[in-house]
């Protein structure tokens, strides 16, 4: 099955303050914290809930997104 290590994960300020992780590829799995480390070590609890839902309902878990950067140009 799946790791966490094989999805993008995007951590960015949000607007409070705090910081939100998440997975673009699996709706649902964002956490958030008040340091960039606490958001993705929340992340991980949350990805290891979902994973463990997959599992029970015998599903596979989603393809990772392709990452496209915009020229900025």
């Amino acid at each position: 099955m799946k790791s966490l290590e094989d999805y993008t994960t995007v951590i960015r300020p949000d607007d409070n303050g705090t910081f939100v992780a998440y997975i673009p590829a699996i709706l649902g799995c964002h956490a958030w914290g008040k340091t960039p480390d606490e958001a993705r070590a929340e992340l991980v609890n949350v990805f290891e809930m979902i994973k463990e839902e997959y599992a029970e309902k015998g599903r596979c878990l989603p393809a990772d997104v392709e990452l496209v950067i915009a020229n900025a140009s």
